[in-house]
Formats: C-alpha cells, sequence, structure tokens
C-alpha cells in the first residue's frame, strides 16, 4: 500500500511541479512583453514619436493567439464584450486584445497538459486511471482560469495607481486653469507632465485628450474615463465637472476641493492599512518566530536540566 501510495504520489508531484514552472515562465515573459510594449506605446505618445512595425517575435506571437481566439473563443457577443470591457480596464486597448486573451488560455491549457503528459511519460511510472484523468484535467483547468485571476490583479493595480496618482494630476490641472488656460489645454498639457510619474493615468487622459480631438462632447469622454476606471472617486470626480461645466461655477475652486478630499482619502486609506498590520504580522509571529525564539530561550536551560536530571539519575 505505501508502495502504491508513493507511486502516486511522485508523478502528480512531477506534474504540479512541472505545470507551474512552465506557467511562471509564461508569465514573466509575458509581463516582460506587455510593460514593454505599454511603456514605449505611452512614451511614444506622450513625445509625439511613431514607431515602426515591425515582425517582431512579439508581434508573432500576437498573431498566433489572435488565430486561436477566433477558432476557441466564445461566439457571444456580450461574453466578448465583457471581457473586452475587463481588457480595456487592464490597459489592453487593442482591438483583438479578447481574442488574444482566449487564445492564450487556450495555449496556456494545451502547455499544461503536454508538460503533464511528457511528465508521465518521462516517469514511466504506473498511474490509476482516475488519478492519472486528475493529473490531466486540473492542470487544463489551472491554465483556463488562471489567466483570469492575473487580469483581475492587474486591474486592481492598475485602479490602485490611478488613485493614487490622481491628487497630483488635480494640482497640475488647477494650477494650469488658474493660470488661464482651458480645460481641453490644461488637461493635455496635464498629461505630457503626470505621464512621466504615472504612465498608467496619462495614458487613461491621452485617450481623453484623443476622443476631444476627435469631436467628441466634453462630458461624454469624462463618462468615458469613468466607466474605463471604475472607481468611486473618479467617478465622483467626472459628475463634479460635468455639472461644474453645465452650470458655469468655477472649474479651478471644483478640481481644489476635490483634490484635498482625495488626499484626506488616501491619507484614511493608509491609517485603515497601518491600522491592520498587528492583526497580519499576529500568525507569522506565533507561527514563525517565537517557536524560534522560544528554542533560542530556553534551548540552553532545556538541555542543562536534561543533564541534571540524567546525573542524578
Amino acid at each position: 500500500m505505501d508502495i502504491l501510495t508513493s507511486d502516486m504520489t511522485l508523478p502528480l508531484a512531477a506534474a504540479v511541479l512541472g505545470f507551474v514552472s512552465v506557467l511562471l515562465v509564461v508569465l514573466a515573459v509575458g509581463n516582460i512583453l506587455t510593460t514593454r510594449s505599454q511603456s514605449a506605446r505611452v512614451r511614444s505618445r506622450l513625445l509625439g514619436e511613431t514607431s515602426s512595425s515591425g515582425r517582431t517575435l512579439s508581434g508573432t506571437l500576437t498573431a498566433g493567439a489572435t488565430r486561436l481566439g477566433q477558432k476557441l473563443g466564445p461566439t457571444d457577443g456580450e461574453q466578448l464584450n465583457h471581457t473586452a470591457l475587463r481588457l480595456v480596464r487592464a490597459g489592453f486597448n487593442s482591438p483583438n486584445a479578447p481574442l488574444i486573451f482566449f487564445g492564450t488560455k487556450a495555449v496556456l491549457a494545451l502547455v499544461a497538459t503536454l508538460g503533464v503528459g511528457a511528465v508521465k511519460i518521462l516517469t514511466g511510472m504506473a498511474v490509476p486511471a482516475g488519478l492519472l484523468a486528475l493529473i490531466f484535467v486540473l492542470p487544463a483547468c489551472l491554465g483556463l482560469y488562471l489567466p483570469g485571476l492575473w487580469l483581475s490583479v492587474r486591474i486592481s493595480k492598475r485602479r490602485r495607481e490611478i488613485l493614487n496618482a490622481m491628487p497630483d494630476a488635480l494640482d497640475l490641472l488647477v494650477v494650469c486653469v488658474e493660470a488661464g488656460m482651458g480645460l481641453d489645454q490644461a488637461m493635455a498639457r496635464v498629461t505630457r507632465e503626470i505621464g512621466l510619474t504615472s504612465p498608467v493615468l496619462g495614458q487613461e487622459l491621452y485617450t481623453v485628450i484623443l476622443e476631444l480631438r476627435a469631436g467628441m462632447p466634453r462630458a461624454d469622454a469624462l463618462r468615458n474615463l469613468a466607466h474605463r476606471v471604475d472607481l468611486e472617486d473618479v467617478t465622483s470626480l467626472v459628475t463634479l465637472m460635468v455639472q461644474a461645466d453645465a452650470f458655469g461655477t468655477s472649474i479651478a475652486q471644483t478640481l481644489r476641493v476635490y483634490s484635498d478630499a482625495l488626499r484626506t482619502t488616501r491619507y484614511q486609506r493608509a491609517e485603515e492599512i497601518a491600522a491592520k498590520m498587528p492583526v497580519k504580522l499576529l500568525f507569522p509571529l506565533v507561527f514563525c518566530i517565537l517557536p524560534a525564539l522560544f528554542v533560542a530561550i530556553m534551548g540552553p536551560a532545556g538541555i542543562k536540566l536534561m543533564h541534571t536530571f540524567s546525573s542524578m539519575h
């Protein structure tokens, strides 16, 4: 029975280890390519440069993922629109982003299954049919669902960066408006300045500038910004700006007041995180630090007591 258990555990552990290794490599390469392409795109937009569209490795992989997503992706328009909106909120504005996303999920599931099959062939151990099916199905399911989890984490990270950079952007906008610039020209200037410290917010503001240049009304462009970002603070700011523009009130005063409110909210959020820190440190302290501390303090005394009792005996 022990031999059978060890024979079943070894290929399972090898399969999980192989899948995790392949997944980490794919995610690392994808993160590097995404970060470089996004930084280059934002820099070229802010500086007015044009980049040559060469046939690179990332372009080839993107084209292959797009074709695979067209064949294996869902055909439901509502699901595609929902995925496209999530990808836009994560910073992927390409029209083919949903197809690339579904193609990447299919590739990960296929690579995970092939990796498990390769491990099974190399080990050459006999595995029961039920466990073998679980070994093949589990990595494929992980390959299908982990990209969605990664996308959720990326959206949360992007929202946090936008929220942290909003007060500085509002301060710059107040300075530009009070200096006599129009709101559109002030937003264009703030986009150039804030893009150097926060490329994410700079990219979103640049999208607003492009929509304004294309002839879209300012209220609609600002509402699109709130819809893309999907943050309560940004939605409230857009509502205030639209109302101030509609009723003719001072934009500078409105932005100044809301900037102070955002700074206060950010400070309170930092205080909340700091207040939660002792509770989060409780479990590592009890299970990791205190046992080692007890061993270091009580160990010599325990050894001395053992020697004392042994000599008494």
